[in-house]
């Protein structure tokens, strides 16, 4: 529901928003300016400044000063009236004041759309419809972020996806404050509350009608500071009855022109303050810093409209067609599906297929249609995502509900699929609840719970094995979902690592040109295909020759190093590795980038652990390379043998000598008295407490069993300190790539 809320108040007002976004800052600009080049004296009266002012003006007729400071005289000529902009300090002119007639366009076109009333009506919409945006985008950003500490997290999901939240929690402080003062504003402008504007003081019945006295003797203007003047007019000359209309932060008053004494005076009422507040809260006059600000974070409305459009039309392009979809009554076979972004129906739509082709009747839908009608069915398998902490996604948010309503079914046995995230500290936690609930309620359990991390293909290509071994067909699930644009990559080194061993490893280093260009014909390659941008420990997908799947591998150096570098181990019958173990220099492959932004080193002095095993090295080693502070980093790295495949030996001696690296711990296993990195961190158990009570942030990549093994370690390593793996997850300071 808040989602569709948030798209639907998106969709209707984007134009709209994007319209009073870029117009305000516009705006945002003029209060800076009008402060630029204005002086600010202090300890000045108004009877001083207005002195000086008559002084050069002796047919001054009023003075107004700018939120700015900004001092604007209104005096008489022969040939008319005339405006100047003035020095406070000496009352001289500094230039003739022409308001900006683009700047009056822009604040109509702000205000009322260029249409009076009824634009002023459809901006005070626009600004509700901005509050219901900022609120609800919140909202969802906790939620897909695991709670509100988790907010700066780095984020997930497409580029589209990540600019949004991005640009998003830093613009939402200003957007949100012009949301509710531009609703203010509106409201007070239909009268739907007041905004004290009418409350002036009484016009005094009679004056001492003496000659004027001069402005600078008059005691009401020298209790008054410029600093808090608004407006001072002048009477009227010759006339005796007229008087000084004073207008100042605090109240308005008449002044006597004669004795200078406050006829009448009437302070602001707190509504009228109030409004005075919001007004320079919503402009920035007054406040020329903060109507900086605020412009920057109008900026951020249309860039929000342009990538929320993108990420709506994303979300509908990949909503769920599901083709020759059985009647749930007859079906053999049914797929629940739980999905926040319709990424999972993807998944369900190839295990549909799939089972379609082995001769079942199959018939899908979202978790929130479970029902009592399965008569015929078989097999139930529900896939689904876990949104935010632990929550269940938008198409099954009813399932749990509906669980306790519906008789179970002892002749249809059920296997659940979870897609989440480990980063997360309740990984496919919804999916877990679910298994809970169905065997509560009496379902059978035909297979056991799997969790797929980061919707890995080939994780879910194992699982299809298992559903077509305990169905006895035979099954192939190969989904290939839509992949960012590949780019050329030619290999320029290969370094090789146990050769003689039966899974042997290799380091390419792939540049965007021939190896064999010449310097001309890489000058002119380079101009027209760039290395697109990534960093140490994203990913790099690579879809071997005749594979519908991509194979991931995390990369070892940053664009900025002017190489795409990986570290892969050749595995038995591997497709894609054996592909990559084949190429020798020169050779191009094709890729794509897919970001890991949340497996990076947190910035900042505390110490970094670095954990891996085998080819898990591979992004360890590129965030060493990429130390240039020299922040404390100790690797802690398990191999097999140090005679055949010691990975990155001779780069890491140099990084532990110019001090990029602080400490490396190396445990191999295929020697005499071998062990393994867990044991390794045993080891050394009274250091690694010391890091970590000293805010160390701790990485680890490699395999899920090796990260399994690992995790227990720290867990039994930090127990004296009254801490555990999943408090340093949940508050950022461990993360995992782990296959």
């Amino acid at each position: 529901m808040l989602r569709q809320l948030h798209s639907l108040a998106g969709l209707l007002s984007a134009l709209l928003v994007v319209l009073l976004g870029i117009t305000g800052a516009l705006l945002s600009i003029d209060p800076a300016l009008d402060r630029l080049g204005t002086s600010q004296p202090v300890g000045v009266s108004v009877a001083e400044l207005a002195d000086r002012v008559v002084r050069h003006y002796p047919s001054a007729e009023q003075i107004q000063r700018t939120p700015s400071g900004s001092l604007i005289v209104y005096f008489s000529t022969p040939s008319g009236a005339a405006v100047d902009r003035v020095d406070a300090a000496s009352g001289k002119a500094i230039a003739h004041y022409v308001p900006s007639v683009f700047s009056r366009w822009v604040k109509k076109l702000h205000r009322s759309l260029l249409l009076d009333t009824p634009g002023r009506v459809v901006s005070g919409i626009t600004a509700l419809a901005m509050l219901v945006l900022c609120v609800s985008g919140t909202c969802l950003l906790i939620k897909r972020v695991g709670g509100w500490r988790q907010v700066i997290r780095p984020l997930h999901g497409s580029r589209s996806q990540r600019w949004h939240a991005a640009v998003g929690r830093v613009a939402l402080a200003g957007l949100l404050m012009s949301a509710l003062t531009g609703i203010y504003m509106s409201a007070a402008t239909f009268g739907l509350i007041s905004d004290g504007m009418k409350a002036e003081p009484d016009f005094p019945a009679s004056t001492s009608g003496g000659p004027p006295a001069p402005v600078s003797a008059m005691p009401a203007l020298m209790a008054a500071d410029l600093a808090d003047l608004r407006e001072l007019v002048f009477p009227i000359a010759g006339d005796r009855s007229a008087v000084y209309t004073l207008r100042t932060v605090q109240g308005d008053a008449y002044v006597d022109q004669s004795t200078g004494a406050a006829l009448s005076y009437r302070a602001h009422s707190g509504v009228r303050e109030a409004y005075e507040l919001v007004y320079q809260l919503h402009t920035g006059e007054g406040l020329w810093w903060l109507g900086l600000m605020l412009g920057l974070c109008a900026l951020g409305a249309p860039w929000l409209a342009v990538t929320g459009m993108t990420v709506w039309w994303q979300r509908q392009r990949a909503k769920p067609r599901i083709p020759a979809n059985g009647a749930a009554q007859s079906a053999e076979t049914v797929i629940l599906v739980g999905s926040e972004n319709n990424s999972t129906w993807g998944f369900a739509r190839v295990l549909h297929d799939g089972l379609r082709k082995a001769g079942q009747q199959v018939h899908t839908a979202p978790m929130n249609q479970l029902s009592s009608r399965y008569n015929a069915a078989r097999n139930l398998f529900l896939l689904t995502a876990t949104y935010g902490d632990g929550d269940a996604p938008a198409s099954a948010r009813q399932f749990l509900a509906l669980l306790a309503r519906v008789p179970s079914n002892r002749a249809a046995g059920y296997a659940v699929l979870g897609f989440g995230d480990r980063q997360f500290p309740k990984f496919c936690q919804f999916a877990k609840d679910v298994d809970a609930a169905l065997l509560a309620h009496g379902w059978r359990r035909a297979l056991d719970l799997t969790s797929i991390d980061r919707q890995s293909t080939q994780e879910f290509a194992q699982w299809g094995g298992r559903v077509g071994k305990h169905l006895g067909i035979e099954l192939r699930l190969e989904h290939a979902p839509a992949h960012p644009r590949t780019f050329s990559l030619w290999l320029r080194e290969r370094v090789d690592y146990g050769r003689e061993e039966r899974e042997p490893t290799v380091v390419l280093r792939f540049t965007v040109a021939p190896a064999h260009a010449s310097a001309q014909l890489l000058e002119r390659f380079f101009r027209r295909h760039r290395m697109p941008r990534f960093d140490a420990g994203d990913l790099a997908g690579i879809i071997a020759p005749g594979s519908p799947m991509p194979r991931f591998y995390s990369l070892a150096s940053g664009a900025r190093d002017g190489i795409l570098e990986i570290c892969v181990r050749k595995q038995p019958g591997g497709l894609c590795s054996s592909y990559l173990h084949g190429l020798r220099p020169g050779d191009c492959i094709e890729a794509f980038i897919q970001p890991n932004p949340h497996f990076r080193p947190a910035s900042g002095k505390a110490p970094v652990i670095l954990i891996g095993a085998g080819t898990g090295i591979g992004p360890l080693a590129g965030f060493i390379r990429n130390n240039a502070g020299k922040h404390p980093m100790y690797l802690y790295w398990g191999g097999r043998d140090p005679e055949s495949d010691f990975l990155y030996e001779p780069e890491l001696r140099d990084y532990l000598a110019d001090r990029r690296l602080t400490q490396l711990h190396t445990a191999f296993s295929r020697v005499a008295n071998g062990k393994r990195v867990q044991n390794r961190l045993m080891d050394d158990a009274d250091n690694m407490r010391a890091l970590i009570n000293n805010g160390g942030q701790i990485l680890v990549c490699g395999s899920s069993a090796m990260a399994a093994s690992v995790r227990q370690a720290l867990d039994d390593l930090l127990a004296p300190l009254q801490m555990s793996v999943q408090q340093l997850k949940a508050s950022g300071r461990y993360r995992e790539d782990v296959f």
